[in-house]
């Protein structure tokens, strides 16, 4: 069984003035590291090894560590053992996911938390410029955003479109005055 860890990089703290990064999640800092396997692995040992250390997903990567596959708890289920393979001959390249989305660590965390969701793929391999893998992060990781945060984000995307565009004060405040005439009205007309 050849396996291999990476540790993410020494990050930078975040600037108030941009979106939330990716490198910036707690997650993305405190991670375990990253569990690998070569293409020509079998599936039994990357099996085991999830199973005993509780990861729900292996990167595949090639011997300068840039991913060329994933494989998951979902193809296990759906490419070893929906199709009666053995985990003991199949290799994890028979069954591992090819198409990969990749992100980079000062990618923005919500652009990649909405595909991700939209998307339906749970496991992110995070890499550097070269393209090698220096991390994963899980929907579970994304998730974790807390709620002041989201109200801080949608607060600070609030603060710069009304700071941009002043008018919509004026069509928000004359929406607002023309429902309260409208509901006097039916009060009135009901009453």
């Amino acid at each position: 069984m050849r396996t291999s860890v990476v540790c993410a990089t020494k990050l930078r703290p975040r600037q108030k003035d941009r979106p939330m990064q990716i490198q910036d999640r707690p997650e993305f800092k405190s991670k375990s590291a990253v569990m690998t396997f070569a293409p020509d692995d079998l599936v039994i040992d990357a099996v085991r090894a999830m199973s005993e250390r509780n990861y729900g997903a292996v990167v595949i990567v090639d011997p300068d560590r840039r991913p060329v596959g994933i494989v998951s708890e979902r193809d296990f289920m759906r490419r070893l053992l929906n199709r009666s393979l053995d985990p003991n001959a199949t290799r994890l390249e028979e069954i591992m996911t090819r198409e990969l989305k990749m992100a980079q660590k000062d990618d923005e965390l919500l652009g990649w938390l909405q595909q991700m969701s939209n998307e339906r793929f749970r496991h992110l391999p995070v890499v550097d410029d070269e393209g090698r893998l220096i991390n994963i992060m899980s929907q579970g990781d994304f998730v974790s955003y807390t709620w002041p945060q989201l109200i801080s984000r949608i607060g600070e995307q609030a603060r710069a479109t009304f700071d941009v565009n002043p008018s919509i004060y004026l069509a928000l405040g004359g929406g607002v005055i023309f429902m309260l005439i409208v509901l006097t009205a039916v009060v009135l007309a009901i009453g």
